[in-house]
């Protein structure tokens, strides 16, 4: 259906000057060493991120700093006697780079006596590669590794470059890398899958292979990706997995960490940034959040306030009912964070997050209609609902860090799914499952209900408590290690209805509870000159319950599995070695190990209980070149890991998705990334991942609902086998404003849609396209972003709902090509 282009007016924002930097006294206590090893030390304790440029300077000796001082004085004296000097950038920034002998300029004539502006640093590298600047340390691992000892791979997205051509939450990772992937059922209700470990389509009572985090607190146990919104994030760290030893349950594929910036007491700062986004075949959207910083008198306190909404409008036509535009997207949310310096070095966090997503109808289209059509009888609008409210306790002393690390977490989800009926010869029953639902409606007079809609009603509701605490010796002269203890508490509840106008028939539901207490330590030695070996440990303790809801009287009166629960243990190590032959080669290999508790998922009119999962892991990879420093530096890593008892979403012989052991499979996934950069303004990038999977190894129990034998269900759904990303950065500077320029193009490879028959549909293989570009400074920008540039439909999902019989088929397009116009202040 044509329809011409649709055109709102953009708000202008306006913000409160800012006060003047002020300075302010901390406690340092920070050794003597080499860089590399006091750099992660005197960040934390200053509050500031410190970016080095050269890397030769990594091994330049420094001084013990030690006493009450002001960041800048702490910086001084660290460097004093050294080759290198440091600049501030901004108010929580600085960079160290190599004191200069004399003034100089390559290939260049003298520049004239007038003041020039000096140009920025060079942006952050956006891909699975990053400078040198941007990987400072893996504040992950927990002791805060230098990635240059870190054995592995690490992703790490500065915030900058997420929030560049406009925040997309979730998306705007899913486009900078080729190892993480996502269903896309819609915003809020999505899974999370990294390096090919992926179970299935469903949100179901499984818990989530990938662990997300924001700071240091757990966002979700088994419930999907919240796609909170990434303004004013300080990075984001990707870490493959498992990363069971220090993170635990659920972290079989990996972590995605995402680190806020936190309140600064030394001044006072607003940022506002409004977009306006026009779609070809949609309707317009746009977008506005604003960012404050507020110091709170002057003993070291400060809040800090973000605050958004976005609106993308819909591009999904649906002639069965006359709308056009179906599935615009509404969201709402906001975080804070309020720091309170209680004196001798112990720091309070108080903060909170809450975000809600509605979303007007589904984002499915019909394989058999029209581009971008579907024709559904009833409307599937889905909302989630997160809250989020955290209690941090800091100190350093000695070389050493505490942290107490404490949330409760409640998040809502709503989802409607089309279940109509097909037309039914007059005098025929017509059953919902295993529900007869002529009998559950006999009471009352309706219209023959094979010309009724029919909706199915599904509704998630997981309340979490989560609290860690953990002393740790962050990595310097050779050593790091840290020892934590946990502890989670989990409720999550699903209920499901079906509806048919004001009638309602209630289907059984199920109740999952979990408590977990874990211990665990790790540790990092530099064994000898170039070789550095790290092993841990971790013990976890689970009781698991559950019951089913909505189950007659009868049948729990029988106890047919209406209840049941459980304790299990289970032990995770790890080790690691890294060697350095050469200064820019390193050599690594890894083992780890994650676990997934089980539990009770609805069968029909009775609950299937679910035993744990278990991943093992082996990795080898090499990463070659100086990060931001030379020609080119990429790195290869290849893993294989063996998966027991995969706990995967399927379609029951009545027609209910439902969740078993359905074997065990084995993965081996190959991924690799190259930088070039020709110029100091010029980068290119490029990411790959080749994914095998296999499940070799079929549950008995399950064969009759796949109607297959043993060893025939193939490879292990919604991960691509392959995918492909490329990227290129520009940024330079044109008389007073900086410019930058960003295009991108990603490969993402055929998958199929979930395990057994009914689920066998195959997506993927389609490329989405980029380009973002912004003119400016600090102060103000204006910024211009096109997305899939050849407005290409591809398939990213084959799911639109399970429960329409003798459907066509589904995929889920890309947004159609859009462009967004965006103007972005900051006083």
């Amino acid at each position: 259906m044509h329809r011409r282009l649709s055109f709102v007016a953009a708000a202008t924002l306006l913000s409160l000057p800012a006060q003047a930097l002020a300075a302010e006294d901390r406690a340092f206590d920070v050794p003597k060493g080499s860089l590399s090893t006091a750099l992660p030390v005197i960040s934390r304790q200053a509050g500031v991120s410190i970016s080095v440029v050269d890397a030769k300077l990594w091994q330049a000796r420094i001084k013990r700093v030690h006493g009450r001082m002001s960041v800048e004085e702490a910086i001084q004296r660290l460097l004093k006697g050294s080759d290198a000097r440091a600049v501030r950038v901004s108010a929580t920034s600085w960079r160290i780079e190599s004191r200069p002998l004399a003034p100089r300029l390559a290939h260049r004539p003298a520049p004239p006596p007038r003041q020039v502006p000096q140009p920025r640093a060079r942006e952050p590298s956006q891909d699975m590669v990053a400078a040198a600047q941007d990987e400072i340390i893996v504040t992950a691992s927990k002791t805060d590794l230098p990635y240059s000892h870190f054995a592995g791979v690490v992703t790490q997205l500065s915030g900058g470059d997420l929030a560049f051509g406009g925040e997309r939450g979730m998306e705007s990772i899913l486009s900078r890398t080729a190892t993480v992937s996502s269903t896309h059922l819609g915003s809020g209700r999505n899974k999370l899958f990294i390096r090919g470990i992926a179970d299935s389509s469903f949100t179901g009572p499984t818990q989530s292979t990938v662990g997300q985090y924001l700071g240091d607190i757990r966002l979700s146990y088994n419930a999907p990706d919240p796609d909170l919104r990434l303004y004013d994030v300080d990075n984001v760290e990707i870490l493959e997995g498992p990363q069971g030893t220090l993170y635990g349950a659920g972290s079989l594929g990996g972590i995605i960490r995402v680190v806020p910036k936190a309140p600064d007491p030394r001044a006072m700062s607003v940022q506002a940034i409004a977009g306006v986004s026009l779609t070809q075949h949609g309707d317009p959207g746009g977008d506005i959040a604003a960012i404050a910083n507020l110091p709170v008198g002057d003993n070291g306190h400060a809040l800090r306030l973000v605050g958004y909404m976005l609106t993308d409008g819909g591009y999904i036509d649906n002639p069965l009912r006359g709308q056009n535009d179906v599935n615009r997207v509404h969201v709402r949310g906001g975080r804070g964070a309020f720091r309170f310096d209680a004196g001798d070095d112990w720091t309070v966090d108080l903060g909170g997050v809450f975000q809600s997503i509605k979303s007007s109808d589904a984002q499915y289209a019909d394989k058999a209609a029209d581009p971008l059509t579907r024709n559904s009888m009833v409307e599937q609008n889905a909302s989630a609902r997160y809250g989020l409210g955290t209690i941090v306790v800091m100190k350093d002393w000695d070389g050493l860090h505490f942290q107490s690390s404490n949330a409760f977490i409640d998040h809502r989800l709503f989802e409607r799914f089309d279940a109509s009926l097909p037309e039914a010869p007059p005098g025929s029953v017509v059953t919902a499952g295993a529900v007869d639902v002529e009998r559950l409606f006999a009471p009352v007079q309706v219209t023959p209900l094979s010309t009724v809609p029919r909706v199915l009603d599904q509704r998630n509701a997981t309340r979490m408590f989560v609290s860690e605490n953990r002393l740790s010796r962050p990595y310097h002269d050779g050593l790091g290690w840290v020892v934590g203890a946990s502890f989670i508490d989990n409720r999550a509840r699903q209920n499901r209805e079906y509806g048919y106008g004001p009638l309602r028939a209630v289907l059984p539901g199920v109740t999952n509870k979990i408590t977990e207490v874990t211990g665990y330590a790790e540790a990092t030695v530099e064994v000898m000159p170039d070789l550095v070996a790290a092993g841990g440990i971790r013990l976890s303790h689970a009781r698991l319950g559950g019951m089913a809801e909505g189950v007659s009287f009868a049948l729990s009166q029988e106890g047919r599995a209406t209840t049941a629960s459980r304790s299990e243990t289970d032990l995770l190590p790890s080790f690691s070695l890294l060697a350095t032959p050469l200064h820019n080669l390193r050599l690594y290999a890894r083992y780890q190990e994650g676990f997934r508790p089980g539990g009770l998922a609805v069968d029909g009119n009775f609950v299937r209980r679910f035993l744990n999962d278990q991943v093992r892991t082996w990795e080898a990879g090499v990463r070659f070149g100086d990060k931001g420093q030379s020609l080119f530096d990429a790195s290869i890593a290849v893993s294989h890991s063996r998966w027991r008892n995969i706990q995967a979403d399927f379609i029951d012989s009545t027609g209910f998705p439902t969740t078993a052991n359905i074997g065990d499979g084995r993965i081996t996934s190959v991924s690799g990334a190259l930088a070039m950069r020709p110029t100091e303004a010029l980068t290119f990038e490029l990411g790959a991942v080749y994914n095998h999977s296999r499940v070799d190894d079929l549950a008995l129990e399950i064969l009759p609902v796949f109607d297959s034998a043993p060893g025939r269900l193939g490879r292990i759904p919604n991960v691509a086998s392959h995918a492909v990303r490329g990227s290129v950065n520009y940024a330079t500077v044109i008389g007073d404003e900086d410019f930058r320029l960003n295009g991108w193009a990603n490969y993402v490879g055929p998958s199929r849609l979930g395990i057994g028959p009914v689920l066998g549909e195959s997506q993927g293989d389609y490329i989405d396209t980029g380009l973002a570009m912004r003119v400016g400074n600090d102060r103000r920008g204006l910024s211009l972003t096109l997305t899939n540039l050849f407005d290409s439909r591809g398939n990213r999902f084959s799911l639109g709902t399970p429960f329409v019989e003798g459907n066509a088929g589904f995929m889920t397009p890309l947004r159609p090509r859009t462009l967004r116009i965006a103007v972005d202040v900051a006083y």
